[in-house]
């Protein structure tokens, strides 16, 4: 369906010179001199490849209709990851580079929510956070507060993350999924 440039927001999929592309980021500028346009990062569904493009705001683009389905991660086998769908139960396999940095956070019976066009996935959306045990931790060091500094710890999944000196070894902390950062310590 087309659209105008100025109405693409970050996840929107377009079609562009015979290849899918997914927008990353998008800001319209507005020059001193000139019309206003659109900014946009974009990433090639197929190869990970990213282009940066302008758009005149009046411009139109041909957004594709995509759908989201939640989907259970069953297991990796090399580089593809199996989800099953939640109301069909069929399995489909994703390689891992489209799930990106985050797969590291992938646990058993996580559901995800997979963006697919027609058959094909083109993102994999995992929950916001994930609650991890630290299996190693440096000690605290004398004089350091709570407030202003942070120590290296190593998740269980052998993430490293960045945690307040009071987290030590065997404590459960939730993780945010998408930088890697750490959000709390679990609550029991």
């Amino acid at each position: 369906m087309k659209v105008p440039a100025n109405t693409i927001r970050p996840g929107h999929v377009i079609e562009l010179n015979n290849k899918l592309w997914v927008t990353q980021k998008m800001q319209i500028v507005s020059p001193g001199k000139g019309g206003a346009f659109v900014q946009a990062e974009l990433k090639e569904i197929r190869t990970g490849t990213k282009l940066n493009e302008k758009f005149r705001t009046d411009e139109t683009l041909e957004k594709i209709q995509v759908e989201d389905f939640e989907m259970q991660y069953l297991y990796a086998e090399g580089d593809q990851l199996t989800f099953m769908n939640q109301e069909n139960f069929e399995q489909i396999t994703v390689p891992r580079e489209i799930v990106g940095d985050a797969a590291i956070f992938l646990q058993d019976n996580m559901i995800c929510t997979i963006q697919m066009h027609e058959t094909t996935p083109l993102t994999v959306t995992l929950p916001k956070s994930v609650v991890l045990d630290i299996v190693e931790a440096d000690p605290v060091v004398k004089g350091q507060t709570a407030s202003s500094s942070y120590k290296p710890a190593k998740l269980s999944n052998g993430a490293r993350v960045m945690v307040p000196p009071h987290i030590g070894q065997g404590d459960r902390v939730v993780v945010n999924t998408e930088d890697g950062s750490y959000i709390e310590r679990a609550k029991d």
